[in-house]
């Protein structure tokens, strides 16, 4: 990926989409560049069903300080910069968002839980317990429930059995 950048793709088919969002102070450009042509990595990494690679570069502008940050993708879907961006772009705000609920309801990084396959366990079972509480009928918080959930044996039990 590197050697495509330095030449700026010129040897290879690409598509590009940039977008720029201000909010909360910030203004952040994100440019996205699909490499359509990933013979050149195949030859290399032999992986199937890859059919693009993706670079995304992004500044964020805060008052006077100035992030940068690349970030680098495969994939087998055949799509434009235009519509891999936004796609990219939500694969992490839900990942960010399911994170920062199980850390909020789970208390995730205070996980002591280190050895063997305890922590691939355990964080299953949370994520199991998380998509019960998750769908119970009613409007209160997902922390609420889970703490109705160890006082009402019966609430409980309609988790269960939903």
């Amino acid at each position: 990926m590197a050697e495509q950048k330095a030449k700026d793709f010129s040897d290879t088919t690409i598509s590009r989409d940039q977008t720029v969002d201000g909010d909360h102070g910030r203004i952040e450009t994100r440019t996205t560049t699909v490499i359509h042509d990933v013979a050149w990595l195949q030859e290399r990494h032999n992986r199937p069903g890859l059919k693009a690679a993706v670079v995304v570069e992004s500044t964020r502008e805060t008052g006077d300080k100035i992030e940068r940050e690349t970030r680098f993708y495969i994939t087998s879907l055949i799509l434009l910069a235009s519509l891999l961006g936004p796609i990219v772009r939500s694969h992490w705000t839900i990942e960010n968002g399911l994170h920062w609920v199980m850390e909020m309801v789970f208390r995730d990084d205070e996980c002591r839980v280190r050895t063997d396959h305890a922590p691939a366990n355990f964080t299953t079972i949370k994520h199991m317990a998380y998509n019960m509480i998750r769908r119970a009928p009613g409007k209160d918080l997902v922390r609420l429930k889970r703490k109705v959930a160890a006082w009402d044996d019966d609430f409980l039990a309609s988790l269960i059995g939903a």
